[in-house]
């Protein structure tokens, strides 16, 4: 474990949700108590993902995005034990099916299948609903949401990597406007994490940023 990385992340995530839940703004679905910081899986960056999510801090979250693996189940039930282990959430990305199966506390949603926010939301009122935006017209339309993850902030891989970068000052403007949370995601890590104190942001999201700091040599 990066130590020095690790404490940055979750100091730095700890002020921002502090920060936030003070801030008269959108409350989501409720406001649900929200993790300062959420760990995004990927297949290709994030190999044997409850590892890290096993070393993360007490009440931080996982986003386990499967994309179709034959493994899903079986990785989606050793998140969920690590996640309670840490008194952590577990988000399913996309795949109602699979978080039923695995007993998580909600889903993950892409921008592209935000609609189905409000049904999801109805037929599971206990779910934490979360989902991808990437622009400030997308933030608008994320009232049903418990929060909304926007990207990239900073220079970022996987999926993100072709997309223009916000920076600090993009996310704030973006952030401002927002009807529900805002995590920050995207390239984020230990050496710019503290360039989004006072963005606006509710916390912290990564992939490799926290599987460097927080997963296993």
């Amino acid at each position: 474990m990066n130590r020095s990385d690790a404490e940055i992340l979750w100091e730095v995530a700890s002020v921002l949700a502090r920060d936030a839940a003070n801030v008269s703004r959108g409350a989501g679905r409720g406001g649900p108590n929200l993790p300062p910081l959420l760990f995004f899986t990927d297949p290709a960056r994030t190999p044997r993902p409850w590892e890290t999510a096993a070393r993360l801090p007490l009440g931080a979250g996982v986003v386990f995005r499967a994309f179709g693996a034959a493994d899903a189940r079986e990785t989606g039930l050793r998140l969920r034990e690590a996640t309670r282990e840490r008194r952590g959430l577990l988000l399913i990305g996309l795949d109602p099916k699979l978080a039923e199966a695995v007993e998580a506390d909600g889903v993950h949603l892409p921008e592209r299948a935000l609609a189905q926010a409000a049904s999801l939301a109805a037929s599971h009122p206990r779910w934490r609903i979360t989902g991808a935006v990437h622009s400030a017209a997308a933030l608008a339309g994320a009232e049903a949401l418990d929060a909304a993850v926007l990207s990239p902030v900073f220079a970022a891989g996987g999926a993100s990597a072709n997309r223009p970068t916000l920076g600090v000052k993009g996310f704030r403007d973006a952030a401002r406007g927002s009807p529900v949370p805002v995590y920050a995601l995207g390239g984020v890590d230990g050496g710019n994490a503290r360039e989004l104190i006072g963005s606006g942001a509710c916390g912290l999201a990564a992939v490799s940023g926290i599987r460097t700091a927080f997963g296993p040599a």
